[in-house]
């Protein structure tokens, strides 16, 4: 708390009469995290793009959250606030999976996605392989942080579930983002 009221250029007394406590502070700071992300991508998935343009703009988020993110943030929060680390870990996968069935149905209604796939299945084996792919040791710290892996992750998922013209539109942004980061 010392370090808090420090760094926000108040009194201990002062932080003390905003939050009880440390762990307050706490599940204040995980609950305006969990909104903040969660209206991020409600941007994304309330716009007018079509359902792989929604995974791509889901990729840009995760990029820029793959590289503010702190490791040791979750480590800390597991250990010394279980309930908290509980908590973050419920909300994230909610969003990602709610996120990952409307773009599937999405996706479907579009005719970029295949009509015989099970949603609810579907969504849990992604968001499963995203979550391993940060709690394995099978990649690196350089591989977990960087684009490459859930571009590749990204890519997959989408030529699994899309039709011909699913897989059409995916080639045709796949080169748009090339000739966007050549130009860039």
């Amino acid at each position: 708390m010392d370090d808090v009221s420090r760094e926000l250029g108040i009194s201990k007394k002062t932080l003390y009469q905003h939050v009880k406590d440390k762990t307050e502070l706490v599940e204040g700071v995980v609950d305006m995290e969990i909104e903040r992300h969660t209206e991020i991508f409600g941007k994304i998935f309330n716009n007018q793009y079509n359902a792989i343009e929604e995974l791509f703009e889901v990729q840009k988020v995760n990029n820029q959250m793959i590289k503010d993110h702190n490791p040791s943030q979750m480590y800390d929060l597991k250990k010394y606030y279980p309930e908290q680390f509980e908590k973050v870990v419920k909300a994230r996968r909610n969003v990602i999976y709610n996120n990952i069935l409307n773009n599937i149905i999405k996706g479907k209604t579009e005719g970029l996605y295949r009509a015989e796939l099970n949603n609810e299945l579907i969504a849990k084996l992604h968001l499963l392989r995203i979550e391993n792919a940060f709690d394995t040791d099978i990649f690196t710290l350089e591989e977990i942080t960087s684009n490459q892996l859930f571009y590749e992750i990204f890519v997959y998922h989408i030529r699994g579930i899309s039709t011909r013209q699913g897989i059409e539109f995916l080639e045709k942004k796949i080169k748009e983002t090339e000739n966007n980061q050549i130009n860039s």
